[in-house]
């Protein structure tokens, strides 16, 4: 059979593979530590399941505007307007099935092929794939931990060629949890508006910040940047939420529209009482979100302490997000094959770095029980001892 060229173009999810592989292995009956899978470990809140019993029990079961429903994207437009100072009406955004979906829909509404797409690396896997389906080039521009896995101003303007179109901008950052701080991110905005490219934020890590750690949404800085502006979310993350398929974009009405209309071909509307669960999340007291983020922020400093004790590995602190991203390179290996030795030999399921861009770290997620991280970090200094 003779598939279309642009799927061999595309890597398969390593993140989804080895997420896969420990599951499979537990199912076995083996005793695996998994930090693979960028998923909280929480129940979805009841006050948002209770929302969603509510609206089926209403008989809201039917067909829904593509686009989203009206009270939900009236409600996330009160929310950027209120949380992150986004001037937003609810024709600016829609309803997407997760945040995912959010970032593919805006990338084939704007991105035509040889246009270019500046994504600083590390990176989250799907970015350049998802630039690659439709024909696009991804300029990728490479950090390191001297600048806090952090793409400069510098860095951004020296990358910007007359067939850029889109930076792609991820604050808290997934893999390496670095948030860029207000006075980055104002820096970066004065190149966007001077090259006068469009900025996509992805902030689906926004409600997990730690140590004072501050979210800047880059479109509230000036009508400028605003004009050039997507915003990128969802309610997996900060709601614990990951199977219910809710996300949204908002920014300028001509590309939400576009966005809409491909959305109207392909999935059409997001599952429809599950919306009204979106909205009771936004709507409602915010402790959950609270009570998940601290639980978090005592997992990351376990396993910070955990990763920094074990000679060989070195690992910054994060500011957000629920991502460890250490240093292995003295340890001899290549991230690949340093997460198929531990798995196999150590039962201790990590993402390797080159899924991200960057072969000489492993991403570890601490969005799990702390009898986890105990046990997995005994399992995973003993492997490196060995390698050192």
């Amino acid at each position: 059979m003779k598939l279309a060229a642009r799927v061999s173009q595309v890597t398969p999810s390593l993140t989804l593979a080895i997420a896969a592989k420990a599951k499979a292995l537990k199912a076995e009956g083996i005793d695996v530590c998994s930090f693979s899978a960028g998923e909280p470990d929480f129940d979805t809140p009841a006050h948002i399941k209770a929302a969603a019993i509510k609206a089926l029990e209403e008989g809201k079961t039917k067909y829904g505007a593509a686009a989203g429903e009206p009270k939900l994207r009236e409600a996330i437009a009160h929310k950027l307007k209120i949380d992150n100072g986004l001037d937003y009406k609810s024709e600016n955004v829609i309803v997407t099935n997760g945040g995912k979906h959010s970032l593919y829909n805006l990338i084939v509404a704007l991105i035509d092929p040889g246009d270019e797409v500046i994504i600083p690396a590390p990176y989250w896997l799907s970015y350049p794939e998802m630039v690659t389906l439709v024909g696009g080039v991804s300029v990728i521009v490479p950090t390191d931990a001297t600048t806090g896995y952090k793409i400069t101003p510098e860095q951004l303007r020296k990358a910007i060629t007359p067939k850029t179109k889109l930076f792609i901008l991820n604050s808290p950052s997934n893999p390496t949890g670095m948030v860029y701080t207000p006075d980055e991110i104002k820096a970066l905005a004065q190149v966007v508006v001077d090259a006068d490219i469009f900025v996509v934020s992805d902030e689906i890590y926004e409600k997990i910040l730690y140590d004072g750690a501050e979210h800047i949404s880059i479109g509230s800085l000036s009508k400028e940047i605003f004009d050039r502006t997507l915003i990128s979310n969802g309610f997996a993350k900060a709601y614990s939420m990951t199977g219910w398929r809710l996300g949204y974009l908002a920014g300028p009405v001509e590309i939400i529209k576009a966005a809409s209309t491909i959305q109207g071909h392909s999935t059409s509307n997001v599952c429809t009482f599950a919306q009204y669960g979106a909205i009771a999340a936004l709507q409602s007291p915010q402790d959950c979100v609270e009570e998940m983020r601290q639980a978090f922020a005592k997992r990351r400093q376990v396993m910070l302490d955990r990763l920094n004790a074990i000679p060989g590995l070195s690992t910054a602190k994060p500011d957000g997000a629920f991502y460890l991203f250490p240093d292995i390179s003295k340890t001899g290996l290549k991230s690949l094959e340093f997460c198929d030795a531990l798995l196999e030999k150590h039962q201790v399921a990590v993402i390797p770095g080159i899924a991200f861009g960057a072969d000489d770290n492993i991403r570890l997620s601490y969005a799990t029980d702390m009898a986890t991280i105990e046990k997995g970090m005994d399992r995973l200094e003993k492997f490196v001892k060995s390698r050192i």
